[in-house]
């Protein structure tokens, strides 16, 4: 196992990595560093503070590509579910009405006994 020094919001972590994955966690650190410097351009400080909110840009990041890199199927696959919770909710309000028609039928069978 490696072992790479690197360096996020101005303090130096040795970090383990698999062999020649090296160059790979420098750059993932570099990113992580990139975001950190946009957070503090804006006056955050404190470490922690600094690294959450450097964590949150990352996770929302990751979130827009996510959603941007859905595969046609489960675009189409969402699109048939929520046609389907539509008729759902159309369908129940057809029975809902039915089951008062029903009632008030035989409510008023009940009453011509």
């Amino acid at each position: 196992m490696a072992q790479v020094s690197v360096k996020i919001n101005g303090y130096v972590y040795p970090i383990g990595c698999e062999a020649g994955e090296e160059r790979h966690l420098q750059k993932m650190a570099q990113e992580v560093e990139k975001r950190v410097g946009r957070v503090r351009a804006l006056g955050f400080s404190g470490e922690s503070k600094v690294l959450v909110l450097a964590a949150l840009l990352m996770a929302d990041e990751i979130s827009d590509l996510q959603a941007a890199s859905l595969p046609t199927a489960t675009l189409e696959a969402l699109e048939a579910g929520q046609k389907a919770i539509r008729e759902n909710e159309l369908r129940k309000a057809q029975i809902e009405s039915l089951t008062e028609r029903a009632e008030a039928i035989a409510e008023a069978l009940e009453r011509a006994s």
